[in-house]
């Protein structure tokens, strides 16, 4: 073969061996990302041309397919879709998914490795295929109560069951119709959405995991006072409450709500400062605890802890580096204290545990097309956040917090609530927000709940949590115990 030949037939060979390696490439490596391209309508009819299966709340569908007459093959609908929107989230064919759509996707498309077996016994027995089903740890009663007792007021109520960890109610508000944004009409759901994303109150965003965490208030004396337990101190001891605490390295005073005296003779009991909420005691044991112990009673109590409910948490922060009149801030859950409302019921949890923390977690089981179970969660420690006798004295404090302090408003005859209020200054212009964290029965606890209203809700700058948050508190509990 002559040279000209010779150089034409390595061309030729080179030329096949480009197009065997982009062939495979396009068939094998690049496979993934063309299936999940949002621009691959193929994809996307094959993926609704399958029985995604249902979203479970205590044996009924909140979430399930049904089959339609177009390209598509099925229709997600939402039974009544406000209520858990921020739990299901939209399965959409122009916004995607969110909330369980997405985080359990594959579960619900028939897909995940867990459903290997599923998937080889329908190809033998040319059974169709179907998504598994995602069954909640929501009581859809308790569910319903916090969505009422919220009413109209923006914000955000997370109940927890303490010795497992399982979410019972989470609501959000505003919230939304995902029904509106799983229509098979483009441009209907285009509009929704501009609308939605467009809405000043962020309806979309999940006030109880994510979005804009908030200044937690005097809800985070809990952490405070734990930290002081830990430390050596009993409820009996003598803390200084001055009617206005200088703070060093400043001109600055922390002074307690209203301007009120917390004790005549400037000092109290570490129970009494909790019972009242007492501003400036709180704000003397930060400054006397430091900034490293606050830090790490927040750690112990899940703040900086990533965490998926599946659905990914925003984490809860206790700020880097503090001086010391930001430390004495910090103690009362203000300056750079940032939490979501899941955090401060985890906080409320731990304690009624004897002080170990359960993982929180929505998902209860994963079934198949037969209501076998594939997946189970099991309770998990996530971490002991305070000794027992520390929890027993946090419980003895927070009872007197309802019983003769700052969360009456949470009692319920016969039953032995322990609770903590907050109220959390965010701005100069804007009114505070409102909190009350707490759990039930004190002596068997069955449930901790957390709720945050934004910016006092119906009450404005009036608001305090023990007169706008604690009675949402204890309708949710009252539905527990129901």
């Amino acid at each position: 073969m002559n040279t000209p030949l010779r150089r034409l037939a390595s061309v030729v060979l080179v030329m096949f061996l480009a197009l065997m390696v982009s062939v495979t490439w396009v068939q094998y490596g690049a496979a993934p990302d063309l299936n999940s391209d949002s621009r691959n309508v193929r994809t996307l009819y094959r993926e609704y041309g399958n029985a995604r299966g249902p979203i479970v709340v205590a044996g009924e569908s909140v979430a399930y397919s049904v089959p339609v007459d177009d390209a598509f093959g099925y229709q997600r609908m939402y039974a009544n879709g406000p209520l858990y929107a921020h739990l299901t989230g939209h399965y959409s064919v122009v916004y995607g998914r969110s909330g369980v759509e997405r985080a359990m996707n594959t579960e619900l498309n028939g897909s995940s490795d867990s459903l290997f077996l599923e998937r080889i016994q329908d190809l033998v027995t040319g059974r169709q295929p179907q998504g598994a089903v995602v069954e909640l740890t929501i009581d859809p009663v308790v569910q319903q109560a916090a969505w009422d007792a919220l009413g109209d007021q923006r914000g955000a109520v997370v109940a927890l069951d303490p010795t497992t960890g399982a979410i019972l109610a989470m609501v959000s508000k505003p919230s939304y119709d995902p029904n509106v944004l799983a229509s098979h009409d483009t441009t209907a759901v285009n509009e929704a959405w501009a609308a939605l994303d467009a809405a000043a109150d962020d309806p979309l965003v999940n006030r109880a995991i994510a979005g804009d965490t908030y200044p937690p208030g005097s809800t985070f004396k809990v952490v405070t006072a734990a930290a002081a337990l830990e430390d050596g101190l009993t409820p009996a001891s003598e803390v200084a409450a001055p009617v206005e605490l200088d703070l060093p390295q400043s001109s600055s005073v922390l002074r307690n709500f209203g301007g009120s005296a917390c004790s005549p003779s400037g000092t109290q009991s570490l129970a009494d400062a909790l019972r009242i909420s007492c501003n400036t005691a709180f704000g003397q044991l930060g400054l006397d605890l430091g900034d490293e112990a606050l830090r790490e009673q927040a750690e112990a109590f899940g703040f900086g802890t990533a965490l998926d409910v599946p659905m990914t948490v925003t984490e809860s922060s206790f700020p880097d580096e503090v001086d010391r009149p930001q430390t004495a801030l910090s103690a009362i859950g203000q300056y750079e204290v940032r939490v979501t409302p899941l955090q401060v019921a985890m906080v409320s949890s731990a304690v009624a545990n004897d002080g170990v923390l359960m993982t929180p977690h929505l998902v209860r089981a994963v079934r198949d097309q037969d209501l076998e179970v594939v997946t189970e969660t099991d309770p998990e420690q996530l971490r002991r956040s305070v000794s027992p006798g520390t929890a027993d004295a946090l419980t003895q404090m927070m009872l007197g917090v309802v019983e003769s302090g700052t969360g009456r408003a949470a009692q319920i005859p016969g039953v032995a609530v322990a609770g903590k209020t907050g109220t959390a200054q965010t701005s100069a212009e804007a009114a505070p927000h409102a909190w009350f964290t707490a759990f039930a029965p004190a002596d068997e606890p069955r449930v901790a709940v957390a709720v945050v209203v934004e910016n006092g809700g119906a009450m404005g700058n009036e608001a305090t949590g023990g007169a706008v948050a604690a009675p949402i508190a204890r309708a949710v509990i009252e539905a527990v115990l129901r």
